[in-house]
């Protein structure tokens, strides 16, 4: 996260401690928190009005902000940082939602259903929005390819990778090519391509393409012609979004102005595709507040996201959308869980693709 004014360590104790109280209360009621709420806690021993000071310096140095003329208070972004940094308490998951994702991601058989249920289980264990960035087609590895003719020139191209994704485009051709050809070029590519990165294949085939076209017989050529054709338009990911009903029973989404805002948002898969790929360049768990983010900023929302992979390499990214007053002490871990979950998956699943090759 990009941090800025105020500093965070000028805070005395006594400033952080109301602080994360007053943060953790509006968490829980969505409403501005009063002094009086915060005195309610015994463990401040203050009076209503020591609290009531307190929290009248907080707002001018910008960690709350008074929504209206009522006498509550609600965190800015700037305190939702500092809480996520230093203020609080991170939970660990209990064992029986440890228990409910490991069966839910053991019943899930190939890439894109384990995407499915892991896109499901974040928004379910979260009561947010679950946000899932699959795989580009060119970064995952081909087990086998079926060109199948549907009519005319034209040809669905199926692909399989190791790791259970399952892919399709259509291509029309520029004349019509026979089934057995077609069921012989399939062969052919799944023979030789197979356990190739597609980004492979597509520069293998540039190169065989430019060696010596002379001696490229028709068939080939055609084969050659349509693998390349595959291989440029699968290459967008795909960004799997589950929860946003959830959010209509949100405070923050009362106007039917925010309704729309937030719909609109989710209607625009790109944005939140660009969202998700700015993740992917980052470690560990990363937390976008308001305006860390044009998407953030525009719903006054937070995402808490993290990268899933195999080994070294990763291959898209995952989180839980929703308004900045979430529970991070438990999203966090769980958005970390899931991550480290669907990273031991796809590895499992790309072994056991590897040995039935």
């Amino acid at each position: 996260m990009e941090h800025g004014q105020p500093e965070a360590g000028s805070l005395s104790p006594r400033e952080r401690e109301i602080l994360r109280d007053v943060i953790q209360t509006h968490t829980i009621s969505g409403e501005p928190v009063s002094s009086r709420a915060v005195s309610k806690h015994m463990q401040h021993r203050l009076s209503a009005a020591s609290i009531r000071n307190v929290m009248a310096d907080l707002e001018e140095l910008g960690f709350l902000e008074q929504p209206h003329t009522s006498a509550g208070r609600v965190p800015t972004a700037t305190a939702y940082r500092l809480y996520v940094e230093s203020l609080m308490q991170t939970c660990y998951l209990s064992a029986q939602d440890r228990r409910y994702i490991a069966e839910q991601v053991e019943d899930a058989h190939g890439g894109d259903t384990l995407m499915a249920v892991v896109t499901h289980l974040l928004s379910e264990l979260s009561r947010q929005v679950g946000v899932v960035l699959t795989p580009k087609v060119d970064s995952t590895v081909l087990k086998s390819v079926d060109f199948v003719p549907v009519e005319g020139r034209k040809v669905l191209c199926v692909i399989v990778s190791t790791g259970g994704f399952i892919d399709h485009v259509l291509i029309e051709n520029d004349e019509e090519i026979a089934r057995r050809d077609l069921v012989r070029i399939s062969n052919y590519l799944t023979e030789n391509f197979a356990g190739l990165e597609l980004r492979e294949i597509r520069d293998r085939l540039l190169r065989t393409m430019a060696e010596d076209r002379a001696h490229v017989d028709r068939w080939l050529a055609q084969a050659l012609d349509l693998a390349r054709r595959m291989v440029q338009e699968t290459q967008d990911p795909e960004v799997l979004v589950e929860g946003t009903a959830t959010l209509l029973d949100q405070p923050e989404l009362r106007s039917v102005e925010n309704v729309r805002r937030v719909l609109d948002t989710f209607a625009d898969k790109a944005r939140l595709v660009g969202m998700l790929n700015s993740c992917l360049e980052s470690e560990g768990v990363r937390v976008y507040i308001g305006e860390d983010h044009e998407v953030t900023s525009a719903l006054d929302f937070s995402l808490v996201a993290t990268t899933y992979g195999i080994g070294s390499r990763s291959l898209g990214s995952l989180g839980i959308l929703g308004p900045a007053r979430m529970e991070y002490p438990r999203i966090v871990p769980l958005v970390r869980y899931l991550g480290e979950t669907l990273s031991m998956a796809l590895a499992t699943s790309l072994e056991n693709g590897a040995k039935e090759r």
